[in-house]
């Protein structure tokens, strides 16, 4: 494993870079720097909102990309790379199917905001509040604000893919339907996925798989991975995840994205 060809490092962030608590640790702020002294692009990219990314990651935003909403939307140091749209029309069409499915929670993911129904149970609005720092409660989604949307989010606390996925995965032929964490469904175009994403970045900086490094937990990771020659799943992924990644590393709980920096600075 020649780690000292490393020029680009991408993470996901729940169950990757952030702990069970959601927390960025100290040691990867300590660790950044030294991933920008010696000139490695740093990439946060999850399924959460924008917003919510920068939330964490604030002290470092004029020096890192954040791909935000599986890929959908791609950020710069405050400057937008990439938009990948959902119609409004769309939206609408999905709703009525989403809501359809028992026990089943709606987002519909904006550029400005994410939106929810105001009769949403007072558990899941504290459930988004940590994924969706920006958010409006709509008496009707037929009331929907202006804006660019990126994905439809659906939540199940009994799980995803017992209870949301065998709902949907029959639009996967021209849908992008990824069961992207334990409870979470999303839907968004066919080619809104991480993987998209990272593959325009490294034709932007130049940078080729094997001068990748990435880590992920869950399926809307996968893509990603496969991009990077150094593609790391942690210790508490999803098996699809540790079956397509190269390498593994500890958990999101035991600092794995951080034991395997320390080894990438080791090389420098």
């Amino acid at each position: 494993m020649n780690l000292s060809e490393v020029k680009l490092v991408v993470t996901d962030m729940d169950g990757t870079l952030l702990n069970s608590k959601h927390e960025v640790s100290t040691l990867f702020f300590e660790q950044f720097e030294g991933l920008k002294k010696n000139n490695i692009h740093f990439v946060a990219a999850s399924g959460r909102q924008y917003h919510s990314i920068l939330d964490k990651l604030h002290t470092i935003e004029a020096d890192i990309t954040i791909v935000a909403e599986n890929g959908a939307y791609i950020v710069r140091n405050g400057e937008t790379l990439f938009v990948n749209e959902i119609s409004r029309e769309d939206i609408l069409n999905f709703i009525p199917i989403c809501t359809a499915i028992e026990g089943v929670q709606v987002v519909v993911c904006g550029k400005k905001k994410a939106y929810i129904l105001k009769s949403t149970s007072d558990q899941f609005k504290n459930t988004i509040s940590e994924f969706y720092s920006s958010y409006e409660a709509l008496d009707s989604f037929d009331k929907l604000p202006e804006d660019v949307f990126f994905k439809i989010a659906l939540c199940h606390y009994k799980g995803s893919e017992k209870y949301i996925y065998p709902s949907v995965k029959h639009f996967k032929e021209n849908w992008q339907i990824k069961v992207s964490g334990e409870q979470w469904v999303d839907i968004s175009q066919k080619s809104a996925h991480k993987g998209n994403a990272i593959s325009k970045l490294q034709k932007q900086f130049n940078v080729s798989s094997k001068e990748t490094m990435a880590f992920g937990d869950y399926n809307n990771d996968i893509e990603m991975l496969k991009l990077a020659t150094y593609s790391f799943a942690m210790e508490n992924a999803h098996p699809n995840v540790k079956e397509v990644a190269n390498f593994s590393t500890t958990s999101n709980d035991a600092n794995g994205v951080e034991n395997i920096l320390s080894k990438l600075l080791l090389t420098r």
